[in-house]
């Protein structure tokens, strides 16, 4: 758990993180040398979320079906959104079905 100062400080970064690839890689690096656990966090959640993004659109891709299609982006939408707002209001919450796995799989990241 993060204390209210490392979510004021680690704010910007963990903002960052969620807009675009590009954004989530540029917050890794501001947040090399600081390494500040709530910017931490989102990073991990953010970057799983445009990874995830990705792979479900090569899997979509496949599908001949608008419907499956805006499903799939509706989903990952929603867990953007999600872990967005948790990076707006401060506070450390895991997007729901694969965001522990994301801080799992990037425990060495940031």
């Amino acid at each position: 758990m993060t204390t209210i100062n490392d979510s004021k400080e680690g704010k910007s970064n963990a903002i960052l993180a969620y807009f675009t690839i590009i954004g989530c890689v540029i917050a890794i690096f501001m947040n090399m040398e600081s390494k500040n656990k709530f910017a931490s966090f989102h990073i991990k959640q953010a970057l799983g979320v445009h990874i995830l993004y990705f792979l479900i659109l090569a899997v979509v891709s496949g599908f001949d079906s608008w419907l499956i299609t805006f499903s799939f982006w509706i989903f990952v939408f929603i867990l953007w959104i999600y872990g967005f707002i948790g990076a707006l209001q401060g506070r450390e919450t895991i997007v729901p079905l694969v965001g522990e796995y994301f801080q799992k799989w990037f425990d060495k990241l940031a």
